[in-house]
């Protein structure tokens, strides 16, 4: 069998109907504003949540930096959890792009309540810390092991926002997920966020994209702050169709991803060398070992077999399921769990 590769979501190739969408699209340049495909792609995201405008951007990453810097000016602050993407997995760019710093929040599995935003506020007149100005939340959570939020606590978050007029943003690199986990409506994200970005080349499976959408106000900036970043692109609705059709039809398919990955759970639970595995909702299982020094040799005897996963690191191991893990290999997977001697 071809290799199981189970690190991440984003490992996978496009199908078929995905190329011949992508070899079909009709393109102009988009640093005009002239391609028909990344427009259509940008309105319907725009309308599925609800929100005034959006914009096509080559990388999660760099939504959210063109976010973090559409809400706030250099030497104020942003809140998040200390797991947050924003703050581990953008090279800094929170400080570099934009000159702010991050008040880290002990949230649980990457997420954060209203009561902690609202103790985490500096007081708007003690010139000697920075002024806080931004809330980022993220949903799923990726370090947090596919934790969804809250809806009702998110409505809490808005409120201590508003109180205290600060900006929120949603990393929503796999919105998505928790939207067919909980069986959420995209327009009620759209209401309460002023900026979300979607990322389409994780669990709906394009080669590259995320879409930045929020208010008109903010969001008038955005393509300044894109060009800024250096990410203005071409003909790029070869991959703006893509996403269209992702989302026309990889979407309710997630649950597929989510039943794998709790059937993964539930058998790492029953192997002696398991320590723990935190709960599973999404398409993420985190899981750590009884011991480890059992890490390399665990790993080794999953490379064995052509089984790739993630070590996070602290003990912290990762499987995360997506559209190539297909039935086959899911069952080679969970029979290679049960026979590991450690």
């Amino acid at each position: 069998m071809k290799e199981i590769d189970l690190r991440s979501d984003t490992v996978t190739k496009p199908t078929t109907g995905m190329l011949q969408a992508i070899m079909g699209a009709e393109v102009g340049d988009d640093v005009y504003k002239e391609d028909p495909s990344v427009n259509q792609l940008e309105e319907k995201l725009a309308n599925m949540f609800g929100m005034d405008e959006a914009l096509f951007f080559p990388t999660g990453s760099m939504a959210n930096q063109a976010a973090i810097k559409l809400h706030t000016q250099p030497a104020e602050q942003l809140i998040c959890d200390k797991w947050a993407h924003v703050y581990n997995y953008e090279g800094g760019g929170v400080s570099f792009n934009s000159g702010v710093s991050c008040k880290l929040v002990d949230g649980d599995r990457g997420m954060i309540t209203a009561a902690q935003v609202e103790e985490s506020i500096n007081p708007p007149d003690f010139y000697h810390s920075p002024l806080t100005t931004l809330v980022c939340l993220e949903n799923t959570t990726n370090k947090g092991g596919g934790a969804c939020y809250d809806f009702k606590e998110i409505k809490k978050v808005r409120k201590v926002c508003d109180k205290h007029n600060l900006g929120l943003h949603l990393d929503g690199a796999r919105l998505f997920n928790a939207l067919v986990a909980k069986n959420e409506d995209p327009k009620a994200y759209g209401k309460i966020f002023d900026t979300i970005s979607i990322c389409l080349s994780k669990g709906l499976g394009t080669p590259m994209g995320t879409v930045l959408i929020g208010n008109k106000k903010l969001m008038k900036n955005a393509i300044r702050v894109r060009k800024v970043l250096g990410g203005g692109m071409r003909q790029v609705g070869f991959m703006a169709a893509a996403g269209i059709y992702a989302l026309d039809n990889h979407v309710e398919r997630l649950a597929e991803d989510h039943k794998r990955a709790s059937e993964i759970g539930g058998a790492l639970e029953k192997q002696e060398y398991v320590r723990e595995v935190e709960p599973v909702e999404t398409n993420i299982v985190i899981f750590y070992l009884k011991k480890a020094s059992d890490e390399a040799p665990f790993m080794k005897q999953l490379e064995k077999e052509n089984i790739r996963i993630s070590n996070m690191g602290q003990g912290k191991l990762r499987v995360v399921t997506h559209l190539d893990y297909s039935e086959g290999m899911h069952q080679k997977f969970l029979d290679v769990l049960k026979n590991i001697k450690l």
